[in-house]
């Protein structure tokens, strides 16, 4: 996903830069104008023999960086490791999935739940569990299956940085009966020892406070020609945030949450609080 919006943005500059319009660019590889648009947003998988044909129109015509665009042509038709779970994976999902997977920064804030990368195993049967409409025994392993292969991103030599803040309201809910709490704080008290892992929480004695919208997550790249990207999740679909301001926005809520919740040294502590309670 991350490799087509970058391939895509490159190849509108490169067409910008020539002053060729998305029509005549379109005419040029027997396709409209709107799958242009698709493809320069990166919303489309490529064909080489089309990006090939796009580059001689704008005249990319040195050895070197024709084979560059066109190598990452190949690498953005990859499949990831997550398409083999296209059956209980929604299409919606899919795009933050590969997002998330090449992203170095995932700064998340979540009210209602543990947020998915922090999720002990039993915590995510749990709530997977409790889907509507019900689903079957299969399915509902298939999907903890999923949850705890997206995990290994944290751990993997090329692991991204997380820092997550959590809503005191999501280690208080009860999901899966005392057993289950007790063994997702512990997993959020041992994951935090991880170098690439930051873990707050907003107590609830702050009162109200910045997260009032809800539940979201900020993804940033390594790669500078790729924005920051906002994730807002709902029930049968996705927000997908790239526009600058709307990204600011939400990044002033991120750092207001940051300075506001505990640090994470306190962090501990209450999670270690809650569960001596338990």
């Amino acid at each position: 996903m991350v490799r087509r919006i970058l391939l895509g943005s490159q190849l509108r500059r490169l067409r910008e830069a020539r002053g060729i319009t998305r029509e005549d660019a379109g005419y040029a590889i027997r396709a409209s104008e709107s799958k242009i648009s698709r493809m320069e947003l990166g919303r489309v998988s490529f064909k080489e023999r089309d990006v090939a044909d796009l580059l001689s129109l704008y005249g990319v015509n040195d050895g070197a960086e024709r084979e560059a665009l066109l190598g990452l042509v190949r690498e953005a038709n990859k499949s990831g490791w997550w398409h083999s779970y296209n059956d209980v994976l929604p299409g919606w999902f899919q795009t933050y999935v590969g997002l998330e997977e090449a992203a170095t920064l995932i700064r998340t804030y979540e009210v209602q739940f543990i947020p998915g990368l922090l999720q002990s195993e039993e915590y995510a049967r749990a709530v997977f569990g409790q889907s509507r409409p019900v689903i079957s025994d299969e399915e509902l392993e298939r999907r903890v299956s999923l949850r705890l292969r997206g995990q290994k991103l944290l751990t993997d030599g090329n692991s991204p940085r997380l820092w997550a803040v959590i809503d005191e309201a999501a280690l208080r809910r009860p999901v899966g009966g005392p057993k289950v709490m007790r063994g997702q704080l512990q997993y959020l008290i041992d994951i935090a020892e991880q170098p690439n892992v930051v873990i707050q929480v907003m107590p609830f004695r702050f009162g109200a406070h910045a997260g009032e919208s809800g539940a979201f997550s900020i993804l940033r790249f390594p790669e500078q020609d790729l924005a920051d990207v906002v994730y807002l999740e709902q029930l049968t679909s996705a927000l997908y945030l790239d526009k600058r301001d709307d990204v600011d926005a939400y990044i002033q809520v991120m750092e207001r949450l940051c300075v506001d919740s505990l640090t994470p040294e306190r962090t501990i502590d209450l999670l270690s609080s809650i569960l001596a309670e338990r």
